[in-house]
């Protein structure tokens, strides 16, 4: 690749949190960046900010879990702004509940959203990654994949993409693909004010609490992910594949 041409990054659920946020971080770094959401109506704020700043963006509506939805989205990419070699397999869902109360459909539809998904969106990008002898993928985990309360799911999906970021390092390698995670622990976005919700507490109140147990004093923000993520998917990173990230403000078992 010569140094002229622009990486071209898919960013999946980018419409808002950390999606958005790293969207907007990629595009900082030079990168033209596909903003795919469910709703492709809900990516047009974080594309303008793209744009307003003078970046390159495109909003495209999919759901990842659709194997047709993937495949037009990955080729209206390629076709308008140019080969993917660059993939952050964000888009996720909570379906939260005990596991007695757990409906098998709240079950299949966290687990398609994060594992078939992921899966989906990265194979289809692959081929695009192999024939330019590059690619940056990097899947969110979390830090509910060692374990949380009610999310029998989401523990499962995310601790699943862990696995599945492994097998894609070791996997495709040889074609200058690296292929990362990064495992978030509390971060403010509107997924974690639906949990505070749900367990009856003020989004403040549910934040100031989860701070007194995280070292640094603080809640994540969005861009405190971003920050990670564009390090994996940086030229630089090249030598670190098949890692997992906690970005948590501090060490966890």
């Amino acid at each position: 690749m010569s140094t002229t041409e622009q990486r071209v990054a898919v960013v999946t659920g980018a419409a808002r949190g950390i999606g958005a946020a790293t969207a907007v971080r990629l595009a900082a770094e030079g990168r033209a960046v596909a903003v795919i959401d469910l709703d492709e109506a809900a990516c047009k704020d974080t594309v303008e900010k793209i744009t307003a700043a003078g970046g390159r963006a495109i909003a495209v509506g999919a759901d990842v879990s659709d194997e047709a939805q993937v495949q037009a989205a990955i080729a209206r990419v390629a076709e308008e702004l140019g080969a993917p070699t660059i993939l952050v397999n964000n888009a996720g869902v909570l379906r939260d509940n005990l596991l007695f109360k757990m409906s098998v459909s709240d079950w299949d539809t966290v687990l398609n959203v994060h594992l078939r998904g992921s899966f989906l969106v990265t194979k289809a990008i692959q081929k695009h990654m192999v024939d330019a002898g590059f690619g940056r993928i990097v899947n969110l985990s979390s830090s509910s994949a060692l374990g949380n309360r009610g999310q029998a799911n989401y523990s499962a999906a995310k601790a699943g993409l862990q696995g599945f970021t492994k097998t894609l390092a070791i996997e495709l390698g040889k074609f200058g693909i690296t292929a990362n995670a990064v495992a978030p622990g509390f971060i403010a976005t509107d997924m974690t004010a639906a949990t505070a919700e749900r367990v009856g507490m003020g989004f403040d109140e549910f934040k100031a609490a989860a701070a007194t147990q995280i070292p640094v004093a603080r809640v994540g923000e969005p861009d405190d992910i971003a920050n990670a993520i564009a390090f994996f998917t940086g030229e630089a990173a090249g030598f670190v594949s098949g890692q997992v990230l906690y970005v948590a403000g501090g060490p966890l078992d």
